[in-house]
Parts: structure tokens; sequence; C-alpha cells
């Protein structure tokens, strides 16, 4: 794997150097959280990597959560715990809705998003719209857990822009869906975070009683102010009902958070969550049921309270990113 690594060096910014000899080889992946803070996870192998016209893609074997889809630099998901981010991404906002038939997400080109829409009786047409064919391609190619939801006749691909994609898009949908990358600064996707997207592009290709759900970002006690509070604040700036709910993803190595929004009120109680679930969920789900959803609506004190009183609106000349970047090496 010597090769390999000091190939990812050479495209995408990562960094490696060989064991002495006589010594096993360790290889790690680091990711930078802040200038004085690093998470690492040790690999076992580099199984591919990659530069598009947008970022860099690497898909690596970590001991510890499998395979690891990383996108500049920043985990995205692993095989172990990916079903937690995704469950909780999708599940609340359809089962919220009274009969959701359309779906339209934003991002996504991993497939696990799309995969998760797919469970639900009620879906007739999903859109996925990511920026960057090569991701695409490569999810397809090496995430085999979502092959069957790539290859579904409900599933409609586009390679687009989202913005410049549901601006154009004549039709509307019930809910639509935000599984973009983290806001980093020159990265692609930050402005479909802003204030404008939402009203202006976002909300009037959402039916009557359609909800947006996106992921918003680290939602731990240290981190919930890094856009987190931002996008929740944003959005109530633009619908009439914003709920925000978050959930620890191990991988993350933090609370991470999303926030729904609409405007209908959000009403169901845990039973009817669940009553919902088992009517229109073909499959069982892993992590997510009534009472969690219920529950993780409720935030403690420090994070209500910075939900409460944030003033930031998040727009192109004022935006907040998420700091940081990764790199595989060997110690």
């Amino acid at each position: 794997m010597g090769e390999a690594v000091e190939d990812v060096y050479d495209a995408n910014g990562y960094d490696s150097h060989q064991a002495k000899e006589g010594v096993d080889e360790c290889k790690w992946y680091e990711e930078e959280i802040d200038d004085d803070l690093k998470f690492s996870y040790a690999l076992n192998s580099v199984l591919h990597r990659g530069t598009s016209k947008y970022q860099d893609i690497a898909l690596l074997d970590t001991k510890h959560f499998g395979k690891a889809l990383v996108i500049d630099g920043k985990m995205q998901s692993t095989e172990m715990d990916e079903f937690i981010y995704h469950e909780c991404l999708i599940h609340p906002a359809l089962l919220c809705h009274p009969n959701p038939k359309t779906v339209f997400i934003m991002g996504g080109g991993e497939g696990s998003a799309a995969r998760e829409v797919l469970k639900h009786d009620t879906i007739q047409r999903v859109v996925m719209c990511d920026i960057d064919q090569e991701v695409v391609d490569f999810c397809r190619m090496y995430l085999v857990a979502n092959q069957e939801a790539f290859a579904s006749d409900k599933l409609y691909l586009i390679i687009n822009d989202a913005k410049v994609e549901l601006d154009k898009r004549e039709e509307k949908y019930d809910v639509i869906v935000g599984d973009l990358a983290d806001p980093v600064e020159g990265g692609p996707c930050y402005q479909l975070y802003t204030k404008s997207f939402y009203e202006q592009v976002l909300k009037p290709k959402l039916h009557h009683d359609g909800i947006f759900v996106t992921q918003a970002g680290p939602a731990g006690v240290l981190t919930h102010k890094e856009v987190f509070s931002s996008i929740y604040n944003t959005l109530k700036h633009v619908f009439k009902y914003v709920l925000a709910y978050t959930a620890h993803v191990p991988s993350f190595a933090d609370t991470w958070g999303w926030v729904m929004a609409s405007d209908q009120p959000f009403t169901l109680n845990a039973q009817q969550i669940d009553e919902r679930i088992n009517e229109r969920i073909t499959g069982e789900l892993l992590y997510l049921n009534g009472k969690f959803l219920i529950s993780a609506t409720t935030m403690n004190k420090s994070v209500y309270q910075s939900l409460l009183n944030e003033t930031h609106v998040y727009t192109e000349e004022n935006a907040r990113f998420i700091h940081g970047h990764g790199r595989a090496c060997c110690a």
C-alpha cells in the first residue's frame, strides 16, 4: 500500500511515509477538527481515491468503522453507522408528511438517502440531483449496499447544480432533502444553505404541505455554533414551522444536527410515528422510532439557548464554514 498512499498524497493532499524496515506499517486517516484538534482512524488500506472537477474523493477501509467515504478530507459516512445519519435525515420528514409521493434530493450522490426514501411505500418518484458525476459513479461502483436503490425505476438521477436544477423545474415536490456536504469555504454547495436560496428557489418548489429537511452539521455542546444554529435561524426566516433534532454519530465523533421546515405544523406524537412506520415502510429501521424522534427534538440547555438567541442569517456575503481538512498518513 506504500505506493497507493503516496499517490493519494500527490493527487489529494494526503500525506504518508513508509514505516522503518522491520516495523509493522500503521496507516491512519487524520481529520482536522480545529487548529489544535484532530481525530485519527486506523486504516487497513486506502481502497480508492481520485479528484473530480469539484472535490477530492477517497474510499478508506478503516479498522473500527469499516469502509468510509471521505470527500474533501471530511468523513461523509462509514458502513458501520451510516444508517444513523441517513435514517435521521430521511424518515422524520417523510413520516411527518401526510402522503409523500415525490421527493427531490439535493446532493446524495452516495445513494444512501435515496435508499431510505425508497423504503416508503407511498413514494412514486425520487429525483436525486448531484453536481459531481465522478462522486456518483464512484459510489455506484464501490458502495454495494446502495446498488438496488441506484437500479430502482423510481429513481431519476440528474447531474447538475441543485440550485440551477430546482430553479428551472416546473414540478413541485412533497419533500425536498438537503443531503449536502458541510459548508466548507471554497466548496461547491455552501450557497445551498442561504436564505435567498431557501426563499427564492427551494420553497416555491414545495407543495403547500411540503417539508424541507437538511443536514445541518455538528450539533454538540462545543460545535453547534459553527453552522447548526445559523441554519436553524435562517430557516425560521423562511418557513412558519422549524424543528431541529440531533443524534450522536460515532464515526463523526460528535452529535449531529438536522433541521425540518414547513408551513404546516409538526404534530405527530411517538405512537403516531410508530404507526406510520409500520404502515408505510418496507423493512425494519435500525435506529429511528417514535420515542427516539420525539426525544431527539429536545436540546440540552446550552444548545437550546443558542438556537433561541441566534441572530446570524446565512447569506453568500455572510456565510459560516466548517473548519478543517483530512489526510491519510502512516505513523
